[in-house]
Order: structure tokens, then sequence, then C-alpha cells
């Protein structure tokens, strides 16, 4: 909070001194291009998964609430947009001014309530208008779900998904009415792990897959399995994107609340001269439990 709160009592910069800066990153960058064995090795393609895992460590910081540190998070990411649009400066495709030229008209053209004489009363008027605008646009997404990158992490892509088709109108017209296929799901879920249990077989959860030897019934009730655990997981990620809660963050929550008590569990062991894999599951229980009282 000090950090943050230090950070918000910065002079802020004139539009003069951003544009300074921002030509200063372009001057180091064409030196960087001309002059560093390293960067000018670089192509899109290398740079692909660094800009991945930059993207990552941005939203690592916004988790935390870490100004200072969503700010250089900020400044790699800007880094990667410079550099992707000088390597096609160099290959004579297009440049920054072409990249931010396309952004001003998309955003003009997708924002008629402010920049044209169309109207929006509530951010989700201006949200079902956006979705409708992109279709209309030249070279821009055809179908309403065209836009959803086939590589985003599965939940943020079914949240994307959910949240587009909402945005023309296909939603729930009761949010509450979600929680009848959430177990509607459930029972189809659980009707397939039943089926897998009556079937002569079983799955190797380090691969995600039957084991070797396993019937054809097995294997069949494990595909069905898989499936429905998708839909049921759908239908939950839909269910928190109704009631204004994002799952991605929810589950990130969840992993880091699990990482805080099993560290302390593995510490509190190790600190006894014992190993995990020597104790019972009662004993392991009763140290976890031990670092819940304490809030982790």
């Amino acid at each position: 909070m000090g950090q943050g709160h230090e950070n918000r009592q910065m002079k802020m910069h004139t539009k003069e001194e951003k544009l300074a800066q921002f030509g200063r990153i372009l001057d180091i960058m064409d030196r960087l291009r001309a002059e560093c064995p390293w960067n000018k090795a670089q192509t899109v393609d290398t740079l692909r998964p660094m800009t991945v895992e930059e993207v990552y460590e941005l939203s690592d910081a916004i988790m935390k609430k870490d100004d200072p540190d969503i700010r250089k998070e900020l400044g790699d990411i800007l880094l990667h947009v410079v550099f992707y649009s000088k390597i096609a400066e160099e290959q004579g495709k297009y440049d920054i001014a072409d990249v931010i030229d396309g952004l001003c008209q998309k955003m003009i053209f997708r924002h008629p309530h402010v920049f044209g004489d169309k109207k929006a009363a509530s951010p989700e008027e201006v949200s079902e208008n956006w979705e409708m605008m992109k279709t209309k646009e030249v070279g821009g997404n055809k179908r309403i779900l065209s836009g959803v990158p086939d590589s985003m992490p599965s939940v943020l892509k079914a949240y994307s998904m959910q949240d587009k088709a909402r945005g023309v109108g296909f939603d729930w017209e009761e949010k509450s009415q979600v929680w009848d296929k959430v177990k509607e799901e459930e029972g189809e879920f659980q009707a397939e792990l039943d089926s897998m249990a009556s079937s002569e077989g079983s799955a190797d959860p380090a691969v995600g897959a039957p084991t070797e030897g396993s019937s054809p019934e097995f294997k069949a009730a494990y595909d069905r399995a898989e499936e429905e655990l998708g839909d049921f997981m759908f239908a939950t990620i839909n269910a928190a994107r109704l009631y204004g809660l994002n799952p991605d963050t929810a589950l990130n929550r969840a992993c880091e609340k699990f990482r805080r008590r099993f560290t302390y569990l593995e510490e509190q062991t190790i600190r006894k001269g014992r190993s995990l894999h020597d104790m019972t599951l009662a004993e392991m229980d009763a140290i976890w439990d031990e670092g819940k009282a304490k809030g982790l």
C-alpha cells in the first residue's frame, strides 16, 4: 500500500515528455538492432515465447497489486511491441506508426458513441456495440468467436467466449438459471465416472490417459468422462462470469493458497527431520490444518 500511495503522488509527465520518451525507446531499438548481436539475431518466432512469459509476469504483478513491478512489466511489454514493429519495418511490411495508426482507427470505429453520433448509456451497452462493430470492420473478425485465440489458456478462453456471446444477447435471462446447467453437467460427469468404475481398466493421472490393457469399454467411458468434465468446468466458469467473478483470478488465488499451505507442510516436516513420503495422510493433514489456522 505504501509503495502504491507513493507512486500516486509522483508528478505526472506532460504529453511532450511522454512523446520524447517514446522517441527515446525507438532510438534505442534502432541501435540495438544495428549493434547488439543478440538483438540483431531475434525474429518474431524467437520473440513469441518471451512475449508470452512477459504477459504472465505482468499478470502476476497485477494480481499482487505491486505498482513498481507493474510499471516494470509494462515496459517489457512495450519493448516487445517496439521490437516486433522494428523487425517488420526492416522487412518492409509495416512500422510502429502503422501499428499505432491501426489501433487509433480501430478505437475510433468501435466507439461511435464517443467519436460519432451513436448513444450508449451503460458499460453493458458499449460492450454489446463493441462486438457488433468488430464484425463490420474491414479485415476484422467476421464471426463473434473468431477473435478468441486458440492458444489462449482454457479457463480464459471459456470466459472470453462466454462474454463475447453475452455481448450479442446469447446469455441466461436470470443468472440464477445457470445453476441448473451446472448441476446437469455435474450429474453427467459423475455418470461417466461411475461407468469408468464399472469397467475393467484404470487411468494414469501422470499422463492423463487410460493405462495399457484397459478395456475398450473403460477407454470409451474415459473419453466421455473427459468431455463431460470439460462441460462441467465450462458451466462453472459461466456461473462465475454471471456473478461478476473472474474464474482465472479465483483459480490463481486457490493455487497460491495451496502453495502456501503445502510449503508450510513441507517446511514443518523438514524441520522435524522427517520426509513426506514416510508420513501418513492423517499426520500431513494435521500440519496442513495447523497452517490453515495460522491464516496461510
